[in-house]
């Protein structure tokens, strides 16, 4: 990987759910350009093997720190930013990345199931938020990445996760508009289909080649399911100096995939 000297050296960064997928490759690209990381996850060799890859493509100074935390509980969020600030001094960047998708129609979701999808989706970008800002206050400023998906502009995917991800992205542009007087920016990414190993897209292929080429061939003009580093790349724009004028929208990467305007 090629550092993209976007002037993020010595910044400091927390990615949440950074242990492999779209987490994992925000954390190498951020740290490809010298920033250091705080990472988190649920699964300590989850984390481990995060920082081996990472550390494989950081530039000086980068430094990692990997918090095993649960970012659904409000106490989980919070030691993770309270490990960024002790270990680091403070926060530049937070890229809220973690998600699932779950339930089924209306009928047969019942509300402990949209509790969920609110607790493992939105939440943890809201808490997380709400503690790093003033940090990022202290130090003159910073930048928010939110990943939400192609399916919170359109429908597509399951009810649930339609719902958080259009409401990750109006949560972004909220809080652009809020936080712009304290030269703090906030976008959203909208990936389309990625696939890397372990993840959904990854898991289709793995049953069903035949069934998953012929949904290339009609969803996505490009012609292949995307890659996690697409994403990071796009989060480390947006993170970085050069996007100064860049926020409270939402940077779709999906290789045409979508339809929305």
């Amino acid at each position: 990987m090629q550092a993209m000297d976007l002037g993020l050296s010595g910044k400091i960064a927390v990615v949440t759910g950074s242990s492999r997928g779209l987490g994992l490759a925000s954390a190498r690209a951020l740290a490809a350009e010298g920033c250091h990381v705080v990472l988190c996850a649920r699964s300590r060799a989850g984390l481990d093997s995060a920082v081996h890859l990472i550390a494989e493509v950081a530039a000086p100074p980068a430094r990692l720190h990997a918090v095993e935390a649960d970012v659904s509980t409000g106490g989980g969020v919070r030691a993770v930013i309270d490990a960024a600030v002790e270990t680091f001094g403070g926060i530049d960047i937070l890229v809220n990345n973690v998600g699932s998708s779950m339930g089924t129609d209306l009928l047969g979701t019942g509300d402990e199931v949209w509790q969920q999808a609110l607790n493992q989706n939105l939440f943890p970008s809201i808490r997380a938020s709400r503690l790093a800002v003033p940090y990022m206050e202290q130090r003159g400023g910073g930048a928010i990445i939110i990943i939400a998906s192609i399916y919170g502009r359109e429908a597509g995917g399951r009810m649930t996760y339609n719902v958080v991800k259009a409401a990750e992205i109006s949560l972004a542009k909220s809080l652009a508009q809020q936080l712009a007087p304290s030269n703090i920016r906030v976008n959203s990414v909208s990936p389309g289909s990625i696939s890397f190993e372990g993840g959904t897209w990854w898991k289709r292929q793995q049953e069903n080649p035949a069934a998953m080429a012929e949904f290339v061939k009609r969803e996505i003009p490009m012609g292949r399911f995307g890659r996690p580093e697409e994403v990071g790349d796009v989060v480390a724009f947006l993170a970085s100096g050069r996007a100064g004028w860049i926020s409270g929208t939402s940077i779709v990467v999906d290789g045409c995939q979508s339809r929305a305007f």
